[in-house]
This record gives structure tokens, sequence and C-alpha cells, in this order.
């Protein structure tokens, strides 16, 4: 199992995540398989009892992949938090592609990434692309549609 990283930010947040599930979501779906019980009748047929179930074995599946993925994170700092000189997971790096405007993105492990809300991989194509090159370098990404280049304008 290839390691996973999380900024610091990225596992407080997984954290808060994993206790909500255990307490209010666990909570939620023993009140809705009570009530579907408390309704009597044949639990087989019982609509809001499946749907409950289904939930429930969900959330447990959800909750054991957050404690696993907590367990077993390397946990890198935010580095925008202080002088970096090169592209790593935790940093915010500005870059322009050609004839476009400049974008900004986070750094981050696969289980933070969220490419729409600024945050990238560090095993996407841009994200690998961009580890460890520095301010003013221009990069080549391998892109699945296509190779293109982009110039890194800022680092932080």
């Amino acid at each position: 199992m290839a390691t996973q990283f999380l900024t610091q930010s990225g596992y407080e947040k997984l954290q808060e995540e994993l206790e909500h599930l255990r307490t209010q979501k666990r909570e939620e779906i023993a009140k809705r398989l009570h009530d579907a019980q408390e309704e009597g009748g044949d639990l087989i047929e019982n609509a809001e009892y499946e749907a409950a179930k289904n939930e429930q074995a969900f959330v447990e599946g959800k909750i054991k992949e957050l404690e696993i993925l907590l367990a077993t994170a390397r946990v890198v700092p935010d580095t925008h938090e202080a002088a970096v000189d090169n592209v790593q997971i935790g940093t915010i790096v500005t870059i322009e592609e050609e004839g476009c405007p400049p974008e900004s993105y986070t750094i981050v492990g696969a289980a933070e990434a969220d490419p729409a809300g600024g945050r990238v991989s560090n095993e996407s194509a841009l994200g690998k692309a961009l580890l460890n090159h520095k301010k003013g370098e221009v990069v080549q990404v391998d892109a699945p549609a296509g190779p293109y280049s982009v110039k890194i304008k800022a680092i932080k």
C-alpha cells in the first residue's frame, strides 16, 4: 500500500469527520433502526429498516477507512506557513499556462484532493510534475488529455 500523505489541516479535518461519524451519525442511524423496528411488521419487507441498515454499513465502512488512513498516513506540515523554495506537499503554488490567467493550488495527498476547491493531489499529473520544482521553472505536465507546460509563478 502506497504511503498516504496528509497536511496537518487535512489530518485534523478527517479526524473531525471520523468523530462526527462515530458519534452523531451512528446515533442517527441507531434511532432510525429503532424507529423502523418499532413500526412492527416483517423487517425484511420494511423499506426504512433496509435503508437504515444500508446506511449503517456504509458509515461503518467509512469509519474503518478513516481509522486506517489516520493511523497510517504521513502527516506533513502546512508549509505555506513557512518559507519554502520548492513545491512540496502542503505548499500553495501559483502556475500559469501560456495564454491563461494564473491559477493557485495547494499540493495535498490523494485523500485530501479537491481540484475544484484548489487542492491538487501529489499523485495527479499536475501534482507529480510540480513537486520539487522552483519558482520561475517551466514544468512539463504529462496529462491524460495530452502534455502541456506551466510556469511556476509563486510558491508559499
